[in-house]
């Protein structure tokens, strides 16, 4: 578990973010898990980080047997029907000129989704996510860190999308102002059009049922699940509950099992140059060489000569 200094906030380092997306995944049903995951992080993952224009691109795996406790059962408000994801990416750029550069290469990355995921739903931010408030110290997450992770899919009560997106503004800012949350990202996409498949991966399912085309998504983290517990039962958490009720309609929490960062600031990480299994061997190993320049040179050009 990383040592966690609650008078520092890393929030302002996610700025330069400008552009985003969340991308809802769901494997394929003959699929294993574990393969699945593993083609996803060390086949896809490296894939999509080579695309030029990219800015920021982080896997989040979600642990579809952990649902204990993760979100408070609240009179008027209901699960999503029928909703099981495997995990959520981020994709984001640091301008427009970034992202249609991406777009014009992509295909190449779109045409594999098919080999892994039965769904995908990407919900465009064309105006970036927000980092309220992050006290994990590292940038660059590369699996489970121990910290207890979520993401919660939230549907909006009613067809007003600015009440909904100022009042999910308003409990996120509430959420991050409590020391017992160490962060809080908010997503607000546009609403999803169903006519309008995204992303265009072929022999994939990008369609959504009508309560999931205005949502929103919050990441929460906090030290340990009975800190969370303890959150829910708190004042602060028990004065949101009106709220809540007026503007949400259905509510899905989902636990995260890992954190995996392939792309930031427009570089490569070690899990985006090489995949997140061997990157992980190569920290524990300590082996330096794997990622000098020498090395580096020879994987992207497959010359040791310049």
């Amino acid at each position: 578990m990383p040592i966690i200094d609650t008078a520092r906030d890393y929030a302002d380092r996610d700025a330069a973010i400008v552009i985003n997306s969340y991308t809802t995944v769901l494997r394929r049903p003959r699929v294993p898990h574990e393969v699945f995951a593993t083609y996803w992080r060390d086949v896809h993952g490296p894939l999509c980080s080579r695309i030029p224009g990219l800015g920021w691109y982080v896997q989040t795996h979600l642990n579809r047997e952990q649902d204990a406790h993760l979100w408070p059962t609240i009179d008027g408000i209901a699960p999503f029907d029928d909703y099981v994801l495997d995990g959520g990416v981020e994709i984001g750029f640091a301008s427009a000129e970034d992202q249609s550069t991406f777009n014009d290469a992509c295909a190449i990355l779109f045409a594999d989704e098919q080999n892994m995921f039965a769904a995908t739903v990407a919900y465009a931010l064309p105006q970036g996510s927000r980092t309220l408030v992050d006290r994990v110290p590292d940038p660059i997450p590369n699996g489970d860190d121990g910290l207890d992770h979520l993401h919660v899919h939230f549907g909006a009560r009613d067809a007003d999308a600015r009440g909904f997106d100022e009042f999910m503004t308003r409990f996120a800012e509430t959420l991050a102002a409590d020391p017992a949350v160490l962060k809080v990202r908010l997503h607000l996409p546009d609403r999803y059009d169903n006519a309008k498949p995204a992303p265009p991966a072929p022999n994939v399912d990008h369609a959504v049922p009508p309560e999931r085309r205005s949502v929103a998504i919050l990441e929460i983290v906090f030290a340990t699940p009975m800190t969370r517990r303890d959150f829910y039962a708190s004042d602060t958490f028990q004065r949101t509950l009106e709220d809540q009720q007026a503007h949400i309609g259905h509510v899905t929490a989902f636990a995260v099992s890992g954190v995996y960062t392939y792309v930031r600031d427009g570089q490569l990480t070690v899990a985006g140059l090489r995949g997140s299994r061997p990157a992980q061997l190569i920290e524990r190993l300590g082996a330096a060489n794997q990622v000098a320049d020498d090395a580096r040179h020879l994987l992207f050009t497959g010359r040791l000569d310049d």
